[in-house]
């Protein structure tokens, strides 16, 4: 079944390159008008053409998500102009050091968090209000396998992504009565510059294009589904459920 988000209203954070950029033009190819947020003005203006290219329509946001005052205008914006807003991807993030935790300096750790967790935070308290006021209001936050597994060295970007899925449950649970479905998703080593970073022997031939990411997040941002509060891991195709520690 083709996705039709005709006259939907769609914010993207990071959607200048990677896993961002390629979810907003698939959500403008299902005729969303997409909200386009990121640091980089000419990723954001490629992203344009590329969505004038099939036939959909974009909004750009250049701002840089540590400023916590744009994104509260952000969602005033939003609701000037279109009164509402029916999805929500909250993709950007920054990966910071692979280091001991006893060796990272302390800007490194508290821009991790800044961006990661902050600016999240953030970002559902000023868009919040306009996805309930959707009819089948939808939100993904991007995290990673990293806040389960926890492996040396990548302590701030594990505790970044656990306290991310953490307000994602939280969110689920105090908004589970409305329309609103809000998933955290584990996209899976990914090619991207993040994982560049974080792993430069890597062959990225190895390693699944974004694209392939933001295709299969499209089902999860329909009206057809309902599940909250769940995990969606991108590489099995599946919503999972939290358990607590046994």
């Amino acid at each position: 079944m083709t996705l039709n988000l005709k006259d939907r209203i769609a914010v993207v954070t990071g959607a200048s390159r990677g896993i961002g950029y390629f979810t907003a033009l698939e959500l403008a190819k299902a005729g969303a008008h997409v909200i386009a947020c990121a640091r980089t003005v000419g990723g954001l203006e490629e992203l344009d053409d590329a969505v004038k290219a099939v036939g959909g329509s974009a909004t750009l946001v250049p701002f840089d998500l540590a400023d916590m005052a744009a994104i509260d205008k952000l969602g005033g914006a939003i609701n000037e102009r279109w009164g509402k807003l029916d999805i929500m991807v909250a993709n950007a993030g920054v990966l910071g050091t692979i280091s001991p935790i006893g060796h990272v300096e302390s800007k490194v750790f508290e821009k991790v968090m800044t961006i990661n967790v902050t600016a999240t935070w953030r970002l559902i308290r000023s868009l919040e209000p306009l996805l309930v006021k959707a009819d089948a209001g939808r939100a993904l936050i991007l995290s990673s396998s990293a806040a389960h597994k926890c492996k040396p060295f990548w302590g701030p970007y594990s505790a970044s992504k656990a306290a991310v899925e953490a307000l994602a449950r939280t969110w689920a649970y105090e908004t589970q009565r409305l329309p609103l479905r809000i998933l955290s998703v584990d996209p899976g080593a990914t090619r991207t510059a993040m994982r560049a970073q974080a792993v430069p022997g890597e062959d990225p031939a190895t390693v699944p294009h974004p694209s392939e990411v933001a295709a299969a997040l499209m089902p999860l941002l329909g009206p057809e589904q309902t599940e909250t509060g769940k995990l969606f891991l991108v590489r099995e195709k599946k919503i999972v459920d939290y358990h607590l520690p046994e």
